[in-house]
């Protein structure tokens, strides 16, 4: 495939809504016939997530508190990618400082996946951290004091996505990544 759009060409987004994290816009494209067209896109700064697996076979799971469904969520560490030049690398090992007071001697990228291509640009990187050493968090934001984290072996955090437990996409992701990397 030479042309990655397609031969489909953005001709500009109009501002609607200007968030805390996220903008949504109306954007125009064209196809390759001519057509115009608009679409509502939600533009996202990015985001890392972070497997953190001791050398034991443990995995650190956290128990955030998640606005759109109101509810609890198990996740792997995971922030936005909101400070300007820094390195996804450098991102992921803040992250995880700061949720669950860990650093990694060792940061290997798993994955990089788009979530919901039909309406947003948000783009993550999974990270797999072992060499893992603890210290303090540094919590940065409302939901993260209120974070709960807990150490599992990594068959159990899979157990939970067989159960439902676990049902964050990238959680679900990160953790079978990281389970096949792990064994092989």
């Amino acid at each position: 495939m030479n042309d990655p759009t397609g031969e489909f060409e953005n001709l500009g987004d109009q501002l609607i809504h200007e968030g805390y994290i996220i903008s949504l816009n109306r954007s125009t494209f064209r196809a390759p016939d001519g057509t115009l067209f608009e679409r509502d896109v939600v533009r996202h700064p990015g985001a890392v997530s972070v497997v953190p697996v001791f050398d034991n076979g443990d995995v650190v799971l956290v128990s955030q508190f998640r606005a759109p469904l109101a509810r609890l969520m198990i996740e792997i560490p995971a922030g936005k990618r909101d400070v300007d030049g820094e390195a996804p690398e450098t991102c992921a090992l803040r992250e995880l400082k700061e949720e669950v007071g860990l650093d990694a001697t060792s940061l290997e990228k798993l994955v990089v996946f788009h979530n919901s291509v039909g309406f947003s640009d948000e783009e993550g990187i999974i990270y797999l951290a072992t060499g893992l050493t603890e210290g303090d968090k540094d919590v940065d934001g409302v939901e993260e004091r209120f974070m709960t984290s807990m150490r599992v072996p990594l068959n159990e955090a899979l157990a939970m996505i067989d159960r439902q437990e676990i049902t964050d996409a990238k959680t679900v992701l990160g953790l079978t990544l990281a389970a096949g990397r792990l064994r092989s």
